[in-house]
């Protein structure tokens, strides 16, 4: 399966950059995060609870950092395996500043997945994944963003 997308985010692209490169912070953020192993800087063992329709299974999985360009591009590159299922992961993210507080995300992922899990049907499986990614872009933004400030809430500081 293959994902794109874009994402604005409303933090300067150090902000953004720092965020994705700690794994901890991430972690906090992937729908189903049980519990992970830091193996280097860029090796990870992340287990995550998965559930597609009826099946859920808990998915270990062995990433890794690749081809790093601070601030503005990084690869992720993974493989996991459940009982009965195996997924293996190639993703990018590209960060472009279209201004001093606003970010622009692009990013893909192709995914694949095998064994019980994928037995479930592409289309469920694509419609699980869709609503993760807007759960995990939800929580990324309230972490990075700065809230803007409401007229009512500066006037009354400036008193």
């Amino acid at each position: 399966m293959h994902f794109e997308g874009t994402q604005p985010i409303n933090a300067p692209i150090e902000t953004v950059w720092a965020f994705v490169m700690d794994p901890d912070k991430v972690a906090g953020c992937a729908p189903g995060f049980i519990s992970m192993e830091k193996l280097g800087p860029d090796h990870f063992k992340p287990t995550l609870g998965v559930g597609v329709g009826a099946v859920k299974m808990n998915f270990t999985l062995d990433v890794t950092l690749v081809d790093l360009q601070p601030p503005t591009h990084a690869g992720v590159r993974g493989h996991g395996v459940a009982v009965g299922s195996a997924v293996d992961i190639d993703s990018a993210m590209d960060l472009v500043a279209e201004s001093d507080t606003l970010t622009r995300m692009n990013w893909r992922a192709d995914v694949n997945v095998s064994g019980k899990i994928a037995s479930m049907g592409a289309r469920l499986l694509e419609g699980v994944a869709q609503k993760l990614t807007e759960r995990f872009f939800t929580c990324m933004r309230q972490q990075v963003e700065v809230p803007v400030s409401s007229p009512t809430t500066q006037s009354t500081q400036a008193t």
